[in-house]
């Protein structure tokens, strides 16, 4: 039995008074994209918080990779591209500078950094096409590359398990493309994806399944499934076929 790379067990998530989250239930297995889909204040942000552990449920378990968050994290198993709003885009760093930092936990205390992490972070510049932009500093580049500079952060790092929170909000096309083809070429290697869009078009090309999410999944299946007009009604809370 092939045991999820994301195994999140009964989550329920309160802010004060406010349920976020109530009794979530997701299991993606490794090699697998799924994507989130749900609308603004349906518990997407908060759910990728708990993944990362930055936020501790109330009741529930999150395992990544059969490990407690924190601990995954610590491991380099979990990569993050947050969204666009959670980044202070004047600090500065160069795009290679922020693709380095994925090599961190591999450096040790010292965080010299090494001939093998140059290498990695290379390799992942070229695979995102931004090896140009290298000594460009991080809040010069457009949307969509900003985007790309994570994900390669997560390549350099060697994630197994990515979480992307909204990575096509204000992106080019060219960017969109770039990402997706990455995001297959990695699941295919084995790795594990779980991406929140609002994009229903690209869905059936973007991920092998779904989840629709309104404070608990109330769909978990393939995109196929998910973009049943029931179900999307169910999430949504509206007729969005016309929206499609």
């Amino acid at each position: 039995m092939t045991t999820p790379a994301i195994d999140v067990d009964g989550v329920t998530v309160y802010y004060g008074d406010v349920q976020a989250l109530e009794g979530v239930r997701l299991a993606v297995n490794p090699g697998r994209i799924c994507a989130l889909i749900g609308m603004n204040g349906s518990g997407k942000s908060t759910l990728f918080k708990t993944l990362m552990g930055m936020v501790v449920p109330d009741r529930g378990t999150v395992r990544i990779g059969g490990e407690k968050p924190a601990v995954a994290r610590r491991c380099g198993l979990l990569g993050y591209v947050p969204q666009s709003e959670a980044v202070d885009w004047s600090f500065p760093l160069s795009v290679r500078d922020v693709v380095t930092t994925g090599r961190y936990g591999r450096m040790g205390f010292t965080r010299r950094v090494r001939r093998t992490d140059r290498a990695a972070v290379d390799e992942a510049l070229e695979r995102v096409e931004l090896t140009d932009l290298a000594a460009r500093q991080i809040g010069q580049l457009s949307g969509g590359q900003r985007k790309r500079a994570f994900v390669a952060r997560g390549i350099a790092q060697g994630a197994r398990i990515l979480l992307l929170d909204e990575p096509f909000a204000g992106v080019d096309k060219r960017s969109e493309a770039t990402i997706t083809g990455l995001l297959r070429e990695l699941a295919a290697d084995g790795a594990t994806v779980l991406i929140s869009t609002h994009d229903l078009h690209a869905l059936p090309g973007l991920a092998d399944e779904a989840a629709l999410l309104m404070r608990r999944v109330l769909v978990h299946g393939s995109t196929d499934e998910a973009l049943q007009p029931g179900n999307l009604a169910l999430a949504f809370g509206l007729d969005v076929l016309g929206q499609r």
